[in-house]
């Protein structure tokens, strides 16, 4: 799932400057699992939008919304009446939620509320860790479903750096060395002779070549 954190209270409110009314907009979906943008999320992040503008002396009038979705215009249809009232919307969801409510609502102000960080996963209550970078090109066949794009701090493709130590990345002695994890994964499966193929260099034009990605499926469109 995307994961995302809350900005800073002063970075909001500085956007917020001259603004007499907002709309805090959470989504229901990757940012409420991840405990950035959800009902509980936008209600918190209003109370305290409310004093630091007392405190601040600016008059702020603020309202909650929640979307389903704010990737999707179906959802942000719902919406149109009550982004119309206000002068900002400061959106609780991912950076495509927040593109997506730009583009959706070009006349108003689309501010973000959060800082999307990554692709990942609930390592335990708290605490998520990143497992994918959307590198377009998943080799995740030949690695045991173990990302070394992601979770090896080199991005080494061809085994272990050579520096990890005991299993710990020789970055930080609290990271497994991923390169680590996929030997004994794919010794556990009995397939350790993938790893005598060499890799040919990456190639990354599936990954942030040429502009915005598209995936295009003819059998889904209308």
């Amino acid at each position: 799932m995307i994961v995302a954190e809350r900005k800073p209270l002063n970075e909001i409110m500085d956007n917020l400057q001259g603004i007499s009314s907002v709309a805090v907009a959470g989504c229901a979906t990757c940012v409420t699992v991840c405990s950035a943008g959800g009902e509980k999320e936008v209600a918190v992040l209003s109370s305290l939008l409310r004093i630091a503008a007392e405190q601040r002396d600016q008059q702020l009038n603020v309202t909650e919304l929640m979307v389903e979705r704010q990737c999707e215009w179906e959802f942000l249809d719902e919406i149109i009446k009550d982004v119309s009232q206000v002068e900002a919307v400061v959106s609780l969801g991912c950076g495509a939620g927040v593109q997506a409510m730009a583009s959706y609502f070009e006349d108003d102000l689309i501010l973000p509320g959060l800082n999307t960080r990554f692709i990942g996963m609930p390592e335990q209550q708290g605490l998520w860790v990143e497992m994918c970078m959307a590198c377009g090109d998943c080799m995740l066949d030949k690695t045991g479903g173990i990302c070394p794009v992601a979770r090896c701090a080199k991005s080494c493709f061809n085994g272990p750096c050579g520096g990890s130590q005991d299993g710990s990345c020789e970055i930080d002695p609290d990271t497994d060395c991923a390169w680590q994890l996929i030997f004994d994964k794919l010794q556990k499966l009995d397939r350790l002779q993938i790893l005598q193929e060499i890799e040919p260099v990456k190639d990354w034009s599936s990954s942030r070549h040429g502009g915005p990605r598209r995936i295009e499926r003819e059998d889904l469109i209308l």
